[in-house]
């Protein structure tokens, strides 16, 4: 075995693992203890595990703060899947909350032809010019201070006015999500804490985001999985990832 080959099949076993140990590394692939540690040792300096006694982990990364807007397309496949997934929970007469997402902008696109009335509130100006043309979606708007790189209106005014609503169902988008303290993150303050308010006054919450999010981190941590009724995201979770949700009790979709 080439090598590269054995390198591809650890990184495999980390994804659905979540850690790897040498020794039995050194006996799955019949090479000795050493030749696994340099193999781990070229990961680390690559930036993709992070060693430990005994084996190693996937290092998790650090997301990178893009405006919105430049997020659009990025996982556009996953936020597909995710939307449909959101809307199918969706019932008639409903008030719907969409926070400042680029996966809500998917979920909003596929309200567009939604065949029962409802009501949406949102804080991002680019769903509300997405549903301007939903012939059984009302929209309202959360006015605020405006945020031209979150495209949206946060902070104190938009918390002020979200808290006079009572939303059925709210679909929170994300920047990462901890698996040490199941921690839920954004990287601006003001939008943390906008969507915390969110959280508070919605009767049921969703994490809308894709599978990725489950390996990098904000910088700002706004809530945790314990305050939220589900997970949707675009695939099954890896085992890592679902050894540490065990102790939730949250629905994954």
């Amino acid at each position: 075995m080439f090598v590269e080959e054995r390198v591809s099949l650890i990184i495999q076993q980390l994804n659905t693992e979540g850690k790897v140990i040498v020794k039995e590394l050194a006996k799955r692939f019949e090479v000795t203890e050493d030749c696994i540690r340099k193999d781990l040792k070229n990961l680390e300096n690559d930036g993709v595990i992070k060693r430990t006694y005994g084996g190693a982990v996937l290092a998790r990364k650090s997301a990178v703060n893009i405006p919105v807007s430049s997020r659009k397309d990025k996982q556009a496949e996953a936020k597909h899947k995710i939307a449909v997934k959101a809307v199918a929970l969706i019932e008639r007469n409903q008030t719907v909350f969409l926070d400042i997402s680029s996966t809500n902008e998917q979920i909003a696109e596929q309200l567009i032809d939604f065949d029962k009335p409802i009501t949406v509130l949102t804080n991002m100006v680019s769903i509300i010019q997405i549903l301007k043309v939903a012939r059984n979606v009302k929209v309202i708007g959360i006015g605020g201070v405006y945020n031209s790189n979150l495209d949206g209106f946060v902070g104190a005014m938009a918390m002020d006015s979200i808290k006079r609503f009572r939303p059925d169902i709210a679909f929170i988008g994300s920047s990462g999500v901890s698996l040490d303290n199941l921690g839920i993150s954004t990287f601006d303050v003001e939008d943390g804490n906008t969507k915390q308010k969110v959280i508070e006054v919605s009767k049921q919450v969703y994490l809308a985001m894709d599978h990725s999010k489950f390996y990098q981190d904000g910088v700002y941590t706004f809530s945790t999985l314990h305050d939220i009724d589900g997970v949707i995201t675009d695939r099954d979770l890896e085992k890592s990832v679902a050894k540490a949700l065990s102790g939730v009790e949250i629905t994954v979709l």
